[in-house]
């Protein structure tokens, strides 16, 4: 079965690779990644406020917002507890290119289009294949606009590609308020693909010591439904790349957001509570089910289900909504 699929311009073998994670920082992790058949991989983020406490010494540097206390600083992990630091994270690229024969790519993670988005340019001259732009941003603040919002990733774009010549990539989070035509011109921006979607870790509360708890909790088949919306969405009304990052465990979940409209599939929790294993299993399903059913290669799935096939995509959302609550029964 030809499961060939090209994501940011890179040809790959198939639509299945590594996402985000510590795993990258063990060289013999990302070789057991590669045995198990990973188109890609790609490495977790460098952080801006890494970035900006190793050039300033200090992240009392840093821009601030103005109703941002100095008791604040406390909240950022020290530098120590950063699993590489900015020079480390370079060195580790060209280890994995090194050590690998797919593409890698690296990861930028911050909310201002300052200095520290130089860093895409060393991580294209360390070696990576592609960027990947994880704009990770709460707007907490009742006086930013939702223009000012979007504006705010479109600088960031900007700024990237007027550095770097690798493709470039954008991880983008669910809340945005016109998410399709916030796509479209992110593409005008210049990215080259999208990533759906990040996801925003929801602190708990603990009422007797009376903190927040910050919790980690890894992906499950539940939250790929979102994924799956949006993928179907935005196929064929954006020019360049969609993968679909949160909630593919399995074979049946890689060719839902396929069919949705997916060019890649990043795996994460289901490499960290499996194993890397679990990408030949995967692939091993999805292929299976493609000759089961007589088609002639991914590409022919690609999109099948995307709101694109609909004449009307907005009465289609609409009708399903109204089936769903009113075929409801206690």
């Amino acid at each position: 079965m030809n499961l060939s699929t090209t994501y940011l311009g890179l040809k790959l073998a198939h639509p299945l690779m590594a996402g985000a994670s510590p795993m990258v920082d063990d060289m013999g992790m990302v070789k057991r990644l590669e045995d198990a058949g990973a188109s890609a991989i790609v490495m977790h983020s460098l952080f801006e406020e890494q970035i900006t406490r190793e050039e300033q010494g200090t992240i009392m540097d840093m821009a601030l917002s103005s109703n941002t206390s100095a008791e604040a600083l406390s909240f950022f992990p020290a530098p120590d507890e950063f699993r590489l630091g900015p020079e480390k994270y370079l060195e580790q690229i060209r280890r994995i290119k090194d050590a690998v024969s797919v593409p890698v790519i690296a990861s930028l993670n911050g909310t201002t289009p300052a200095g520290w988005l130089h860093y895409g340019k060393l991580m294209q001259d360390a070696g990576a294949d592609a960027l990947e732009l994880n704009v990770y941003y709460i707007p907490t603040d009742a006086k930013e606009s939702a223009t000012a919002v979007e504006k705010r990733t479109l600088d960031i774009v900007r700024a990237v590609k007027s550095e770097v010549k690798i493709p470039v990539a954008v991880k983008l989070s669910p809340f945005f308020s016109a998410l399709a035509h916030f796509a479209v011109e992110l593409e005008a921006a210049g990215a080259d693909g999208l990533v759906l979607f990040n996801r925003f870790f929801q602190p708990d509360i603990n009422v007797e010591e009376l903190v927040a708890e910050p919790s980690l909790q890894l992906s499950g088949p539940a939250d790929l439904l979102l994924r799956l919306r949006w993928l179907a969405v935005l196929h064929g009304h954006v020019k360049g790349s969609l993968a679909v990052t949160g909630g593919v465990h399995d074979g049946i979940g890689a060719l839902k957001a396929v069919m949705a409209g997916a060019d890649a599939v990043q795996m994460v929790s289901a490499l960290l509570i499996h194993g890397p294993d679990r990408l030949a299993q995967t692939r091993a399903t999805l292929s299976e089910w493609l000759e089961e059913h007589e088609y002639e290669s991914l590409a022919q799935a690609r999109g099948s289900m995307s709101l694109v096939k609909s004449p009307n995509p907005q009465a289609f959302t609409r009708a399903n909504y109204m089936r769903i609550l009113n075929g409801w029964k206690p």
